[in-house]
């Protein structure tokens, strides 16, 4: 299909890509705010009704999530924003910027959680219409499997850590909910503590979705990237024809999408039109080859008395 489909690579199909993979960012994070919103709503009616400390905190953290919606979702917006020449790669790490603010409502949402769930411990209180605070339950595991597996499969698609965290961190607010089901049958069966004991149990669930949502965004914001990515770019830089060796590969992510910057040892006879031809032979097979990268500058190097060169910045490093 690549080589009776048309395509090219110059800047204006970049942005085109960038635009459209923010559209389903947008776009995900809009409907997956709908349905937590409205998922977090009918749990609250039912914490009227009921006194459930349990289902306060699967209420409190799914608010919580519905509300990382809008940092992704500024950040979002903010990467659909050209480079200028101040911010010359864009703002596509505004993405990263917000993986942080959904850690801290993570963080938030477990503190709130824990202090409600201590305090039904230190004074207890009775759980009524059980049936419904399990039927509440079950709506509470519904509405966030049903966002988590948008988030994950759209995130992944796109190349987003920071929505891909936040899927999981719906999904694990999924499993806690049902959680509150088991608060329903403990009480059903004359144990009152069982409420606050599960309330504690979602905050330790939450401690752990905090825990790997803070390192897949610390790796972003490190610029971590998948070792195999690496070990695929070299092998598809080395494979060009007339490309001897590959040095130096680095990659970066900006946003959703990686940038890469390597040098390729070239014949030394070659002239600077041809070498410069291998360059650009280079990053479009980079381009085709590795998932997310949308651009890669690649230095060519003469494979004989390059080192002469070198040593014009040796000193300086």
């Amino acid at each position: 299909m690549h080589l009776f489909t048309p395509h090219s690579h110059d800047s204006a199909d970049r942005v085109d890509t960038a635009l459209e993979t923010s559209r389903q960012g947008i776009r995900t994070l809009v409907w997956s705010f709908v349905a937590l919103f409205v998922t977090a709503l009918a749990q609250l009616a039912v914490v009227a009704a009921t006194s459930s400390v349990a289902l306060l905190g699967d209420t409190i953290h799914n608010f919580a999530d519905a509300l990382t919606a809008l940092p992704l979702g500024v950040a979002f917006l903010l990467g659909r924003r050209a480079a200028t020449r101040r911010y010359t790669y864009g703002l596509g790490r505004a993405e990263d910027l917000a993986g942080v603010v959904v850690v801290l409502i993570i963080a938030a949402s477990a503190v709130i959680a824990a202090w409600q769930a201590v305090d039904r411990l230190l004074h207890p209180h009775p759980v009524g219409n059980l049936w419904i605070l399990a039927a509440a339950g079950v709506i509470g595991f519904l509405g966030n499997e049903f966002v988590a597996r948008y988030r994950i499969t759209v995130g992944r698609r796109i190349g987003s850590a920071a929505l891909v965290a936040d899927g999981l961190h719906a999904r694990t607010d999924g499993f806690t909910s049902l959680a509150v089901v088991v608060s329903a049958i403990g009480a059903a069966l004359g144990f009152a503590i069982a409420d606050p004991i599960i309330g504690l149990a979602i905050t330790v669930a939450i401690l752990l979705v905090l825990r790997d949502a803070a390192r897949e965004v610390f790796r972003r914001l490190m610029d971590a990237v998948d070792p195999a990515t690496i070990d695929l770019a070299e092998r598809t830089a080395g494979g060009i024809p007339d490309v001897l060796s590959v040095n130096d590969l680095r990659m970066r992510w900006i946003g959703h999408t990686l940038r890469a910057e390597l040098a390729v040892v070239v014949d030394a006879g070659l002239t600077v039109e041809q070498a410069h031809r291998i360059a650009h032979d280079v990053e479009h097979e980079l381009v085709h080859a590795v998932p997310r990268l949308a651009a890669a500058t690649v230095h060519t190097e003469p494979a004989a008395r390059a080192a002469d060169a070198h040593e014009t910045l040796a000193h300086h490093r």
